[in-house]
């Protein structure tokens, strides 16, 4: 394959995160197709052309539906706030161009099953399509769900799950996009829950089947550019899913948990050990055998060696990895399939999985925590998806 030119759409969090991947992958992955950083696209002309000089783009640009006509575009990595994902990523794959969305894939269900059916016409022409959930790259997270399709920890039995900050906590932090329903689609259960529940798909490989869920928002209005502005969704999320397993997941997201900087853990427990992990302590994961009797306390495994999922490509044993390498590991996984003319993973339809499970955690929250299916969140005419979750 030639160097695959590469537009990434919006420039600031989480377009720098990706500019950092596809201004690196190559260096730490030479065996996948190499990228040409082609175009940095942002609303704010002057932002974005400095954006681009920082982080290595060969341009920037104002207009993303002109790169989309651009011949040098090969792939549309799209790092906008969710209500632009669905328009973006449809007429992108419709111009036949591979394409990456962050998570959540979008704000409503109706949306993602848009986009899923548009990935699967294009794919039939070639154009591939995955969603960003980054944390599937987390090498520690990659060796947990090996251990657990190995059964060694026996059969999955229950499972705790919270991601907690606390940017929110402080009454007086102003307004942002993040905090509007139109524009999130939901507050901390899409942006931090879509998250959590993914993991859960992803490390049980068991769907989730059923929710009940309580939501909060504890700051109704903060300050915005023109004066006070109510809050439209939630700061906080509590839930307990069921998987078709049997699996009972405990769910708990907050972005008002004082101290809590970017705290996200996992706790799963089986009949013949368990596993624990923390963001904070990315390079390790907490395994304790259960059948070592007298002796089966939890021991540390340090997540850095060759044979590891993950680090080979990077430094020598205990030279650990960060938060920023899970997105080059998500490119280097994106690249490596594109050359395979195989669909990437995660997909669309992994996004519209995980959309499913926050509209029955909404719905249910809604009905004072009553139980949802979540096979209930396939009709467009749910009221979560009127609402736009």
């Amino acid at each position: 394959m030639s160097a695959l030119g590469i537009a990434v759409i919006g420039y600031s969090f989480m377009g720098r995160a990706h500019s950092n991947a596809w201004r690196n992958v190559g260096a730490f992955f030479p065996d996948v197709p190499a990228v040409r950083q082609a175009v940095l696209v942002g609303r704010d002309r002057r932002a974005v052309d400095a954006a681009a000089a920082r982080h290595g783009w060969a341009e920037a640009a104002t207009d993303w539906r002109a790169v989309l006509d651009r011949d040098d575009v090969d792939l549309v990595d799209i790092c906008t706030p969710g209500d632009s994902h669905a328009e973006i990523a449809l007429a992108a794959l419709a111009a036949g161009k591979h394409v990456l969305v962050e998570k959540p894939l979008a704000n409503t269900v109706a949306e993602a099953e848009q986009m899923v059916a548009a990935a699967r016409t294009a794919a039939q022409r070639g154009a591939r399509s995955m969603v960003g959930f980054n944390y599937r790259r987390v090498p520690a997270l990659a060796l947990a769900r090996e251990l657990v399709a190995d059964g060694r920890i026996g059969t999955v039995r229950q499972v705790r799950a919270a991601y907690l900050q606390d940017w929110l906590a402080d009454a007086s932090a102003p307004m942002t996009w993040r905090l509007r329903r139109e524009t999130a689609g939901s507050g901390v259960l899409g942006d931090l829950g879509s998250h959590v529940v993914d993991l859960v798909h992803f490390l049980l490989g068991d769907p989730v089947v059923s929710a009940r869920g309580h939501l909060r928002t504890f700051v109704d209005t903060r300050n915005g550019p023109s004066g006070p502005e109510p809050v439209t969704v939630d700061d906080a999320a509590w839930a307990t899913l069921e998987t078709a397993g049997g699996v009972t997941a405990g769910v708990e997201v907050s972005r008002v948990a004082t101290g809590r900087k970017n705290g996200l853990t996992l706790e799963l427990y089986g009949d013949r050990g368990a596993l624990r992990f923390d963001l904070e302590r990315l390079n390790e994961l907490g395994f304790t055998d259960g059948l070592a009797g007298r002796d089966n306390g939890e021991r540390r495994i340090l997540v850095t060696e060759p044979d590891h999922p993950g680090p080979g490509a990077w430094w020598p044993p205990g030279h650990v990895l960060g938060w920023e390498h899970t997105f080059t590991l998500q490119a280097a996984g994106l690249l490596t399939a594109l050359e395979a003319g195989t669909d990437p993973s995660p997909g669309f339809a992994d996004g519209l999985a995980v959309q499913r499970v926050l509209a029955a955690i909404e719905e249910s929250a809604e009905r004072d925590g009553a139980k949802v299916g979540v096979a209930d969140m396939d009709a467009v005419t749910s009221s979560t998806t009127r609402k736009g979750l």
